[in-house]
């Protein structure tokens, strides 16, 4: 899967909450996504930003394999990550 990361930032998520990193990538199909990434690998939430701004939220149009995003996330990251 190709992914182009638009941007991202870091959210400490309160005092108590699990922080969490945010991004917004552009995916091969040129749909930009919002992935929601916590710290364990499998708790991730992905969802169309389209979708999003037309109000779905809803489980099966406007939901995406978490783990399939958050691989591709991570060998992007890290090929990032040896380039610097």
């Amino acid at each position: 899967m190709d992914l182009d990361i638009i941007t991202q930032d870091f959210h400490r998520n309160g005092v108590a909450g699990a922080p969490f990193n945010v991004y917004l990538v552009e995916d091969s199909e040129g749909d930009v996504k919002l992935i929601v990434a916590f710290e364990d690998d499998e708790n991730t939430a992905v969802f169309s930003l389209q979708g999003l701004a037309h109000g779905d939220i809803s489980f099966g149009t406007n939901s995406w394999r978490g783990d399939m995003f958050r691989d591709a996330l991570n060998t992007m990251l890290r090929d990032m990550s040896a380039q610097n």
